[in-house]
């Protein structure tokens, strides 16, 4: 009898712990690295370090809010690197008539990709995993054939203020990346399309037999993230530059879906943690940027990212079954 109590209350606090770093883990790593390279790295603190780690890491965050939402209904999108090249590869098409068409076309490309993604979930009922593999190999191919295989040279001085320019100090694209923070995080809380999108993930048959629209709601999770892969696309090329749609956006994939889970949303969806995202992305970026400024090889950063989607997924099933 002792033994089973002792063996209940280890069990109670092993499943204490796990939901502890599913929540509060990502956060800790976060404080826990900058105390790191506080000492170690050389000018880490500095102003000029810590915009420029914003500024890159604002297109991470933006897709992975996508990404959040999508997981959220219990699926996947592996096109989102696709979709940034593809946005990179429209830009210079319409930049004859003005930035603000150009980036509407980019943002077009993306809502075409989110509709052909979530149709194919949601109406045709193909795995999102397949559903999106097939645009995620497309979706590129797309890209390089619209830019002929080239990269082009972006000069449009409205275009590149997205990618170099500030308000009050603060970059665009860090800009950008909080407000839609902020947007989403609302959707997600206060909205009836938020509940829905949990309430789908959580139980789709159970939302079904209630009456939700599923399959619009799937649909509208897909578009979604489409045009904010597209958002993230158009400023990264405006801040290289140049649109180069066989390098822009590859891995992203693996960015985002590692800064949503780590962030605390469960990978079987009914839960969508907006903030934990972020952090889960800073949290990518620093392991990156820290392994980079010790001269370690980026496929070092790979292999670190890999091991905290395993750690997070695991906390994410000891937590699930307490």
């Amino acid at each position: 009898m002792a033994e089973a109590t002792a063996a209940a209350a280890r069990s109670i606090d092993r499943g204490r712990a796990l939901a502890w770093l599913q929540d509060y883990g990502v956060y800790a790593a976060i404080a826990l690295l900058v105390a790191v390279n506080a000492v170690i790295t050389p000018h880490f603190l500095s102003t000029e370090n810590l915009r420029t780690q914003l500024i890159q890491v604002a297109p991470v965050v933006i897709v992975s809010l996508g990404m959040a939402l999508v997981i959220g209904t219990e699926g996947v999108d592996l096109s989102v690197g696709s979709v940034m090249a593809l946005a990179a590869a429209l830009l210079p098409l319409y930049l004859g008539y003005g930035a603000v068409p150009a980036i509407v076309a980019a943002l077009a490309g993306g809502l075409v990709v989110g509709l052909v993604n979530g149709s194919l979930v949601a109406f045709v009922g193909v795995q999102p995993i397949v559903a999106t593999l097939a645009l995620f190999v497309g979706g590129r191919g797309l890209a390089l054939v619209i830019a002929g295989g080239r990269l082009k040279d972006i000069r449009n001085p409205d275009l590149l203020g997205l990618g170099s320019g500030g308000v009050a100090g603060v970059p665009v694209p860090v800009l950008i990346a909080a407000v839609l923070t902020v947007l989403v995080m609302a959707t997600v809380r206060r909205t009836t399309f938020g509940r829905r999108v949990v309430a789908v993930g959580g139980n789709r048959t159970a939302s079904e037999l209630a009456g939700l629209p599923v399959k619009r709601i799937l649909l509208l999770v897909y578009v979604i993230a489409g045009i904010l892969a597209a958002v993230a696309g158009t400023l990264a090329t405006a801040r290289l530059q140049a649109s180069d749609p066989s390098s822009l956006g590859l891995l992203m994939e693996l960015s985002a879906i590692t800064a949503v889970v780590v962030g605390g949303t469960p990978l079987s969806g009914g839960q969508v943690r907006v903030l934990g995202t972020v952090a889960g992305a800073l949290l990518i970026q620093l392991v990156r940027a820290t392994l980079i400024k010790h001269d370690m090889p980026d496929s070092m950063a790979q292999m670190v990212q890999a091991a905290i989607i395993l750690v997070a997924v695991y906390a994410a099933r000891g937590r699930g079954g307490r």
